[in-house]
């Protein structure tokens, strides 16, 4: 049976009009009631029913996902899960496409986004590039009354309603403490594998490793970022040159989706004895994973990320409120020794980044 608003009152202690006041984002409610009632909508499950109101209105929700094209598993990973939720969406009256552009083209990105404007669709959830011209195509969708989801890297400033993505500046510390708890007193320099400096979450996940690394017992060396560009063949040009180049290179960081590339420079050169931390479970990761070459993956739920972007714009085209614990993103931590199992391989695809 579903949970009704009776439940999350009693769960939560509180009246009926307190739980419409917060399901309705009107003020009047306590910050520590309202953390209480949050608490207890997540706990039982609840989804507020709007669809069967909009059902009878005969609204149709046009939304549009605007990501990178190319080699990125991540990223076809997301396109898969859009186009699994479509398969589902009549139901709800919701109708997905998706729009892809060059990565790391901003005025690629610009375009597909004013095509969605002019195409008057109910929400955006777009993976976006650092650029004044994103930022400024943003506030065209606004003043058009469209709401605007960044996913995957952010743009803070940039009036978009929501984010959908893990904390970037966490993972990169996250994978910065694995890298110096794995070394230990293993003296060496690190080096670093990025898609492009142009994506915040690459920058991001940047500055939480550095500043992991600089806290470590042990002084090391954080080599300068080589940009693979999000391509397999130059992420395995820079990592073969960066490991003749450095032979007392000890680690490897890999935040972007060059995964392809470096496991094939790894395996190439038979360096099985460095540290590398890379994001995203992929059929490439596991493998690595399981050999040796990778010493740890953390992985962001594609699936997730898509089921959160699409609920975030239902509710600001419906003008109801967000329930920010509900739409957070967890980072998971695979080594070796916890990897789930996988139905032929082929689960939730990933390299993180742009």
């Amino acid at each position: 049976m579903r949970p009704t608003v009776h439940d999350i009152a009693d769960t939560a202690g509180v009246s009926l009009a307190t739980v419409d006041r917060v399901l309705n984002d009107r003020p009047g409610v306590r910050g520590v009631t309202k953390a209480k009632v949050e608490a207890a909508i997540i706990s039982l499950g609840y989804v507020r029913d709007v669809a069967a109101a909009n059902l009878a209105k005969s609204r149709v929700y046009p939304l549009v996902f605007i990501l990178p094209e190319g080699d990125n598993p991540f990223m076809r990973g997301l396109e898969a899960e859009v186009r699994r939720a479509g398969l589902h969406s009549a139901a709800e009256r919701t109708r997905l496409s998706v729009a892809t552009v060059p990565a790391f083209d901003a005025g690629a990105l610009v375009k597909a986004i004013d095509v969605a404007i002019m195409e008057n669709v109910s929400g955006i959830a777009a993976v976006v590039v650092d650029a004044p011209e994103v930022s400024a195509a943003i506030v065209r969708a606004h003043a058009a009354g469209i709401p605007f989801v960044t996913l995957v890297s952010d743009l803070a400033n940039s009036g978009r309603d929501h984010f959908v993505g893990v904390d970037n500046i966490a993972a990169g510390r996250t994978a910065g403490s694995l890298m110096g708890r794995f070394l230990g007193e293993r003296p060496g320099t690190v080096a670093v594998l990025a898609g492009s400096m142009r994506v915040r979450d690459h920058r991001e996940r940047l500055d939480g490793f550095r500043a992991a690394i600089a806290a470590m017992p042990v002084a090391r060396t954080v080599l300068p970022v080589l940009e693979g560009q999000d391509d397999p063949d130059l992420s395995f040009s820079l990592i073969s040159d960066c490991l003749a180049a450095n032979p007392t290179l000890a680690g490897i960081y890999n935040l972007g989706a060059g995964n392809r590339g470096l496991i094939q420079a790894l395996s190439a050169k038979g360096r099985a004895d460095l540290c590398v931390i890379a994001h995203e479970l992929t059929v490439e990761t596991r493998a690595a994973l399981e050999t040796g070459l990778v010493d740890a993956v953390l992985n962001q739920d594609a699936g997730h990320e898509v089921r959160s972007a699409i609920r975030v714009l239902r509710a600001k085209a419906d003008g109801l409120p967000v329930i920010a614990a509900q739409e957070r993103i967890r980072l998971d931590i695979f080594i070796k020794d916890n990897l789930p199992a996988g139905p032929d391989e082929d689960e939730q695809p990933g390299a993180a980044g742009n």
